[in-house]
């Protein structure tokens, strides 16, 4: 199939009324470049020539149209260019199909799936740097909202001695066990789904706590973390924007936890406490 793409020029403020067109005429999304220009695909040649057209019929001299020919790109395939290895400390983070140069980091291997937890997103890097720098060897460790399971998988793998994923949704559960599998971890992680308010409290005594969630969500754990914690055990919080910062601080002084570390990505904060009382 030969994809074409239509370059559509028009006064700003019809653009919204001929990008609303083109998304009902070609059931596709319409792209908008920072000077205006709307991009719309169709899927040959001729189609784009009939969409012309209809759009100068449509709308008049007051848009000015071109269509020029897509090179043809296995975009089944083509969405993996922009996924490369990342190095996080000691992990080298990559997807199951790219190479990785020789050296000392600990390969971790997660494509992008329907479960949330991956290397391209700021929250994640935040938690596994704060990981990097925290875990001590044979460590217990619970990761709360674990989707993808990236974050259980990276703990055994610098060293815990084993880590239970909990997360709510049950469609990621057979995801997080195929990634543990994929790296060869899976006897020291386990994965459960049911809801972490109800199920932490069971799951405990852990030396560490991975929560990569919403604030709101992470406050409400707060007092489940701490219970749930060992005598010198730590937290990880993660998936909290910046300006989220002073009310989980406060909460988290109200609970009792004191900083130990944080770290910012790309507009998302990432904090390790432990109790007032180890």
């Amino acid at each position: 199939m030969s994809w074409c793409a239509l370059d559509v020029r028009s006064p700003a403020a019809e653009r919204d009324a001929v990008a609303a067109w083109l998304v009902g005429r070609t059931g596709q999304a319409v792209e908008e470049r920072d000077d205006g220009t709307l991009i719309s695909v169709v899927a040959s040649a001729g189609a784009a020539d009939r969409l012309l057209d209809e759009l100068r019929a449509a709308f008049g001299q007051r848009v000015a149209a071109a269509a020029r020919a897509i090179p043809d790109i296995d975009w089944r395939l083509h969405w993996r260019d922009g996924l490369v290895p990342r190095r996080l400390g000691r992990l080298l983070i990559a997807p199951s199909w790219s190479p990785v140069p020789d050296g000392d980091a600990i390969v971790l291997r997660i494509d992008p799936e329907t479960a949330f937890g991956t290397a391209e997103h700021g929250s994640t890097r935040g938690a596994l740097r704060l990981l990097d720098q925290l875990l001590a060897p044979a460590t217990r460790v619970l990761d709360l909202g674990s989707g993808s399971g990236i974050l259980s998988i990276a703990a055994v793998q610098l060293g815990a001695a084993s880590a239970i994923g909990l997360d709510l949704d049950p469609e990621v559960e057979p995801i997080a066990r195929a990634n543990a599998e994929r790296n060869g971890v899976a006897e020291r992680v386990r994965f459960l789904t049911g809801d972490a308010l109800l199920l932490t409290p069971l799951l405990g005594p852990v030396d560490l706590v991975l929560s990569n969630i919403l604030r709101a969500q992470n406050e409400l754990l707060l007092p489940m973390v701490r219970a749930v914690l060992a005598p010198g055990g730590c937290a990880i919080f993660a998936g909290m924007e910046t300006g989220e910062q002073a009310v989980f601080r406060a909460a988290l002084s109200r609970d009792g936890f004191s900083l130990i570390a944080e770290t910012l990505d790309e507009g998302w904060w990432a904090v390790a406490v432990a109790t007032g009382t180890n």
